[in-house]
């Protein structure tokens, strides 16, 4: 699983005109799963996203996560982070999983943000959306559970 992850002190996402999830000072965060992606991955990403410390405190340093900062997040399904343009210039996303496939994981992800007990938003799965964001610093990073989790992690869960 891929995460775009945007610090904002302001969100809005809309579809066909309608405003569906508004957010104040907290994550956006772009969720993409690749193709093979398990719930392991979900959970390293969500303990990753949750626990970052990009927040400043009382002497401007980073030391806060989003969860000390009781900020809110807004979670986007986004399969283009799987984009690739290695060849050519019109860019393949064959290493994204199928709406099928995709669906129940990013579900199963947005449940264990939820269960952080921050206020959580989303918009609405493979839906043409429109994200307006006003990103604070600015601030992004980004996170791949690839990079996170070895070969020996995955076989212990």
């Amino acid at each position: 699983m891929r995460a775009l992850v945007q610090r904002v002190s302001k969100a809005n996402l809309s579809i066909l005109n309608e405003d569906v999830a508004t957010i104040g000072p907290g994550l956006v965060v772009l969720l993409g799963v690749g193709r093979g992606d398990e719930a392991i991955a979900s959970k390293y990403l969500v303990d990753k996203i949750l626990n970052l410390r990009i927040f400043e405190d009382e002497s401007g340093r980073f030391n806060l996560s989003v969860l000390e900062k009781e900020a809110s997040l807004l979670i986007v399904s986004q399969f283009t982070l799987y984009g690739t343009t290695r060849k050519g210039r019109r860019p393949s996303f064959v290493d994204a999983a199928s709406t099928e496939e995709a669906r129940p994981l990013f579900e199963y992800t947005l449940s264990l943000f939820e269960a952080s007990g921050l206020n959580v938003k989303t918009g609405r799965f493979a839906e043409h959306m429109f994200v307006t964001l006003t990103n604070d610093g600015p601030f992004t990073i980004s996170i791949d559970s690839e990079e996170g989790l070895g070969p020996r992690d995955r076989k212990l869960h």
